[in-house]
């Protein structure tokens, strides 16, 4: 069996770095060194008096420490982690890209008054597993070791477990819909139609590039002697 140490240094470098943001958050609301009130999303502060960090700290906040903060970590170490070692692996840009575009998709969802919520962190990792289901769909699930499922279904099986619950539902679909939304522009469309117009910016690969963190096959992007990572050529779902 490895170490917590060996297992921390074996994770993908964004379901990591995401994951551990959460959890100092949350460590940091414990502890009492801020307000929550500070980080959550307002448009009117946004817009009113320019308080930008509002559009990022929200998807850092999973909740105070209980047993729904420790479920969204675990689905993070897990499903997170599997997506970014299956399906994304040394795709670390394009997995950077899907986190952001679901970002991005969930603050406009929020823009609804009905379905606003103050912190969207659930729903961003309600999304990581809605998208490793569709990646996945065959794969055998075993819910709390009593239920066996195709990975395709989990979605909706967790979905009816917080409804039993009592947790709120919108969270969930929210990140079904931001899920959905990069699933079908990414793979769907492309196959149907034979145009990618979802593909990763260059300024993530840029970005990942810089960070100096996981790889990214065929990149746009010239290897950066002093990340220690190299990058070459380009790749996407879908190639013009």
């Amino acid at each position: 069996m490895s170490t917590p140490g060996e297992y921390y240094r074996s994770l993908p470098p964004v379901s990591k770095a995401y994951g551990m943001l959460c959890l100092l958050t949350t460590t940091g609301y414990y502890l009492q060194l801020y307000d929550a009130e500070k980080i959550l999303l307002s448009y009117k502060l946004v817009l009113k008096h320019f308080q930008i960090w509002r559009l990022v700290t929200n998807f850092f906040f999973l909740g105070p420490f209980s047993l729904p903060f420790a479920m969204r970590l675990l689905m993070i170490a897990r499903y997170g982690v599997l997506l970014e070692k299956g399906a994304f692996d040394k795709r670390t840009a394009d997995f950077l890209w899907m986190m952001i575009f679901g970002a991005l998709s969930l603050l406009v969802i929020a823009a609804i008054p009905l379905l606003w919520s103050p912190f969207m962190g659930a729903s961003l990792v309600f999304m990581l597993v809605y998208v490793w289901s569709r990646e996945n769909p065959n794969a055998r699930i075993r819910i709390y070791g009593i239920v066996t499922l195709k990975g395709f279904y989990l979605p909706w099986a967790m979905l009816a477990l917080d409804l039993i619950f009592g947790s709120p539902l919108i969270p969930d679909l929210m990140g079904i819909v931001a899920g959905h939304l990069h699933y079908f522009l990414t793979v769907i469309y492309p196959l149907s139609s034979g145009r990618n117009i979802l593909k990763t910016p260059l300024w993530v690969h840029k970005l990942v590039m810089f960070w100096g963190k996981g790889a990214q096959i065929n990149s746009p992007v010239e290897p950066n002697p002093s990340a220690g990572v190299a990058f070459r050529g380009r790749s996407y779902r879908l190639n013009q």
